[in-house]
């Protein structure tokens, strides 16, 4: 078969890992897909570009914040002096541009398997209300705020603790009124209004991650419970789980928005009550989890991206543990050198 090269990014591995680590590892073990990977890079000290057993080749990309004609023709640099067939996109933050430019960016030769601008747009904590009602699970109690006055009368309608978010990112549990204005004001400087003001519910975490394809039926799903967390509260233990409600709201979630690519649902689970915590629309940092128990979703996007046969085990069994750990690796600092001075290695 013809080898595909894959780009790969979110290689930061570090203590609030990004999820390309793991969809490069999945894609490896995929031996019929005789992948390369090439690891898209913003920071010279991300840990993926050392990880030479996984990553193939290592850009820098620009901040896709900063110029998009600059960020879509290092992409084409790529693509003329390495290839690149198609792009895993891993970070929340780069999204925007490979979804609204997806046309140009395909038109190069560069496939991308990624929900539309408007999909994109249910990350919104303030959308979350409209998407749990049309998969029919509940939500806590929330408030849509911009202004000290209406987050008082939030405090004193949903009762305290309270969870203040921002509406695309960031999320801080406040004990106390000063606490929450502290993270009011915290959320407003980094990530501007609206401000996210939510009841605080009780239960297991339980999250899926499944990969969309874009017609109303999904590729694969995988629900997992979380043990134990990090103090940045990223997984560090889970187990996967068959909570048969949450399964059929994500399966009810891809076929309301047709939704494309990969996603997060992350939910409480309270009995027989689950609660819509937060979408994300990429793969999350323990996707590997997927391909250890059979449900390759990152192989498998690749594969449905290239008209291939997708290579899914039927289902998956519940109590299959995943366990994080740190690793350290030793390589010659040339490879930081390269990646300073020319942006590759």
């Amino acid at each position: 078969m013809t080898e595909l090269i894959i780009g790969v990014s979110g290689i930061n591995a570090i203590d609030n890992p990004g999820p390309g680590v793991g969809v490069a590892r999945a894609i490896k073990e995929d031996k019929a897909l005789n992948a390369k990977v090439v690891g898209l890079a913003y920071d010279a000290m991300e840990p993926g570009i050392y990880m030479e057993w996984l990553i193939d080749k290592t850009y820098v990309l620009p901040y896709p914040s900063t110029n998009k004609e600059a960020f879509i023709g290092r992409l084409a640099y790529i693509k003329e002096s390495y290839g690149l067939d198609c792009i895993i996109p891993n970070l929340d933050a780069e999204l925007p541009i490979y979804t609204k430019y997806q046309a140009e960016i395909e038109a190069m030769g560069i496939k991308l398997f990624v929900p539309t601008q408007e999909q994109f747009q249910l990350r919104g904590k303030d959308k979350l209300p409209e998407v749990a009602k049309r998969i029919e699970v509940a939500i806590p109690e929330t408030r849509v705020i911009s202004s000290y006055k209406e987050l008082t009368e939030a405090i004193g309608e949903l009762g305290l603790p309270i969870m203040v978010k921002g509406s695309l990112y960031k999320a801080h549990k406040a004990q106390s009124m000063p606490q929450a204005m502290g993270y009011f004001n915290k959320i407003a400087a980094e990530w501007g209004y609206p401000i996210i003001v939510q009841q605080v519910v009780s239960g297991e975490e339980m999250n899926v991650v499944g990969v969309g394809d874009g017609e109303g039926g999904m590729i694969g799903q995988v629900g997992i419970k979380k043990m134990t967390t990090t103090h940045l509260g990223k997984i560090w233990t889970g187990v996967t789980i068959k909570n048969q409600k949450m399964l059929d709201a994500t399966e009810a979630f891809v076929r309301e928005y047709n939704w494309k690519g990969p996603f997060e649902l992350e939910c409480m689970v309270d009995g027989d009550t689950v609660y819509l915590i937060e979408i994300n629309p990429r793969f999350p940092a323990w996707c590997y989890f997927s391909a250890g128990v059979g449900i390759n979703l990152p192989a498998n996007t690749v594969r449905k991206l290239f008209d291939m046969p997708l290579n899914v085990a039927p289902d998956y069994d519940a109590g299959k543990l995943y366990v994080r750990y740190t690793y350290e690796t030793v390589t010659d600092i040339n490879t930081f050198q390269n990646i300073i001075i020319q942006g590759e290695n």
